[in-house]
C-alpha cells in the first residue's frame, strides 16, 4: 500500500563565519514500507541566524518549507533533526502531523531530503562567496 509523506531534512547545524547558514529540503514522495514509487516535488528554503537554532526555530523552519509543497501527507523526519525530542513533546508544535522515521521507506525519503538539503547548501554558499573553510571550529 503506497502513502504520500514528506521526507525533510536540514543541513548546516555546525557555526561557520557569518553565523549559521542552514538549508531546509522538504521532498514530497509515494512510498510503501520498503522504498519509493515516485518523487513527486522538491522544495527548499535557506535560513541564516547568528544564533544556534534552537527547537522552535527548526519548526519554523519546516513549517515555512513544507508549506511550499502542493502534495500533503504526514512529515517523516530523523530524531536528531528534532534535538532528539520524544515525538510526542514535538507532535504539538507543528501544525501538521509528524513522525519519525519508521521504515525502510521512510528511511529512504529523508536520505533523499537529505541530499537535496545538503547539496542545496553547498551550491547556494558558492554562488554567496560563502567560504567554511575560513570557519573556526567551535566559535
Amino acid at each position: 500500500m503506497a502513502l504520500t509523506a514528506i521526507a525533510v531534512d536540514i543541513s548546516g547545524r555546525h557555526k561557520i563565519n557569518i553565523g549559521y547558514y542552514l538549508v531546509c529540503s522538504a521532498v514530497s514522495v509515494t512510498m510503501t514500507p520498503t522504498g519509493i514509487d515516485k518523487v513527486n516535488e522538491v522544495q527548499s528554503d535557506a535560513f541564516l541566524t547568528d544564533k544556534a537554532p534552537e527547537l522552535s526555530d527548526v519548526v519554523f523552519m519546516i513549517e515555512k518549507t513544507i508549506a511550499k509543497i502542493k502534495e500533503k501527507g504526514p512529515i517523516v523526519i530523523e530524531s536528531g533533526d528534532l534535538f532528539n525530542t520524544d515525538i510526542h513533546l514535538c507532535k504539538p508544535l507543528f501544525s501538521v502531523d509528524i513522525r519519525y522515521q519508521e521504515s525502510m521507506g521512510d528511511r529512504k525519503a529523508i536520505e533523499i531530503a537529505h541530499h537535496v538539503s545538503h547539496s542545496t547548501r553547498n551550491i547556494l554558499m558558492k554562488e554567496l562567496g560563502i567560504d567554511i573553510r575560513n570557519a573556526a571550529p567551535g566559535k
